[in-house]
């Protein structure tokens, strides 16, 4: 891996959650290439487990996929030194509306090596008491809840799609649960 050498870092764009590069690369055969970086700043999503075993989901509009989405609650750092436990209790109640005392780092994953750095460091919640959700005014979030066994289901028959979410619910299934 020492063969690679980045000659240069430039800024294309700078964006409300990520910032787009590209970087001037030599690589191990000495040819010039250009490579495109994502930088993003992280994230923290959770695996919300109700007292009856089912899993807290929101559902909301995503824009990249024209068309509403079934997600386990995340959002990204307010900053990259933002513990991620922090994140993940404050997305957990701005989402869903409940809160949690102690969360459990279930897994990290980082979503798309090839061109991006974006790491979700995805956490279990147990013990969660009702509250009211704290939306952003651009946020319209339905929460559900569901069994681990429907949710591997909809994984199954690809209704579930995004990639935080089928690592949760499959991690927490692998680790915790008998469906």
């Amino acid at each position: 891996m020492e063969n690679f050498k980045r000659i240069k870092r430039e800024l294309v764009a700078k964006g409300a959650i990520i910032d787009y590069y590209q970087d001037t690369m030599q690589i191990p055969n000495g040819n010039i290439a250009k490579w495109d970086l994502i930088d993003h700043k992280g994230a923290a999503a959770v695996v919300a487990v109700k007292e009856d075993g089912r899993l807290l989901m929101v559902r909301q509009y995503r824009n990249a996929l024209e068309r509403e989405t079934l997600e386990i609650p995340a959002g990204g750092l307010n900053g990259r030194q933002e513990p991620t436990d922090v994140a993940a209790k404050r997305e957990l109640e701005e989402e869903t509306g409940y809160t949690c005392e102690n969360l459990e780092l279930l897994t990290s994953i980082f979503t798309t090596v090839a061109f991006c750095n974006e790491k979700i460091d995805i956490y279990v919640a147990r013990d969660l008491k009702p509250g009211k959700q704290h939306l952003d005014e651009d946020e319209f979030i339905n929460v559900e809840a569901y069994t681990v066994g429907e949710l591997k289901q909809m994984i199954f028959d690809c209704k579930i799609q995004d990639a935080k979410t089928i690592c949760g619910i499959m991690t927490y299934a692998a680790k915790y649960s008998a469906d």
